[in-house]
């Protein structure tokens, strides 16, 4: 029987991950990376900016908003 499994099982590369943010978001994901933050994925709705999502050691997360601040209130959940 074929493997009909469809999810990619590769990571993104950092690279990808950041491709297409604005100035300010890689500003800001920058200093975040100081204090523990990373990059984990990027929400690319369709014909919406992309929404980068950043996760902290601690388990909290946050949204990158287009002007580069940080939004930890999102209005979405996130499955950990």
């Amino acid at each position: 029987m074929p493997d009909k499994e469809r999810r990619r099982t590769a990571e993104p590369t950092d690279a990808q991950l950041r491709a297409g943010l604005t100035p300010e978001q890689l500003s800001a994901l920058e200093t975040l990376e100081h204090f523990r933050w990373t990059l984990r994925f990027v929400r690319r709705p369709l014909f919406r900016e992309p929404i980068p999502v950043v996760f902290h050691a601690d388990g909290r997360y946050a949204v990158l908003e287009p002007d580069g601040s940080i939004n930890e209130n999102p209005g979405f959940d996130i499955r950990k």
